[in-house]
């Protein structure tokens, strides 16, 4: 059985491949922001997983006949703060704003999780939940921020910061899952394997 990962994640893939599998790569190239718009009102937990099960659904449709037998994962992240659900800042701007506003502050760090099981390249079962990990920031200096906005880094991760690369020197800890943090939580996909009835040590290379 393949496992399909829906995401362009390197933090993702990373993660899997330091504990002991080696997904196939396929992005599910769903637009968010269309998903978003069709959901009223939904609680922080709620976005993540609705992004998640887009982009399991589209990659598992995409790969039913290259890989007919395979688990398919889709994840979305998304950071909690003050109120407002944030993803991805985009440009230096956006970053250094949220930067200045998370300095010294608690968030929370959400992350949707959807499995599809295919069989024969039929779909046959599903399974989807959200992890939510509490991230303690530091105070980084004026200087700090700059220098980190220079390195690109914060631009293109959920929240603007990340705890396994440059950003985890200004995360003073987290409770809760640190892999959830990078991207996919490995405790929560392994349960949600379990409810399709696939075992993650069958999943690893051997």
């Amino acid at each position: 059985m393949d496992f399909v990962l829906a995401s362009a994640s390197p933090a993702r893939l990373a993660v899997l491949r330091a504990a002991g599998v080696d997904p196939v790569v396929h992005v599910s190239g769903v637009d968010e922001d269309a998903v978003a718009a069709t959901l009223t009102n939904p609680t922080p937990e709620q976005l993540v997983l609705a992004l998640a099960r887009a982009k399991a659904d589209a990659v598992a449709e995409a790969v039913a006949e290259s890989h007919p037998d395979a688990v398919v994962v889709g994840c979305d992240s998304m950071l909690s703060f003050d109120g407002e659900v944030v993803g991805k800042p985009g440009t230096s701007e956006t970053a250094r704003e949220r930067w200045l506003r998370m300095s010294g502050g608690t968030g929370e760090l959400l992350t949707g999780h959807v499995v599809v099981r295919l069989d024969g390249g039929a779909r046959t079962k599903d399974a989807g939940a959200t992890e939510t990990t509490v991230v303690r920031f530091a105070s980084p200096s004026e200087h700090e921020i700059d220098a980190y906005l220079a390195t690109g880094e914060p631009l293109h991760v959920a929240g603007g910061f990340t705890l396994d690369g440059i950003g985890g020197w200004f995360v003073d800890g987290i409770d809760g899952d640190p892999s959830s943090v990078i991207g996919i939580s490995l405790p929560l996909t392994r349960t949600l394997l379990t409810d399709i009835d696939v075992s993650v040590v069958d999943l690893w290379r051997r």
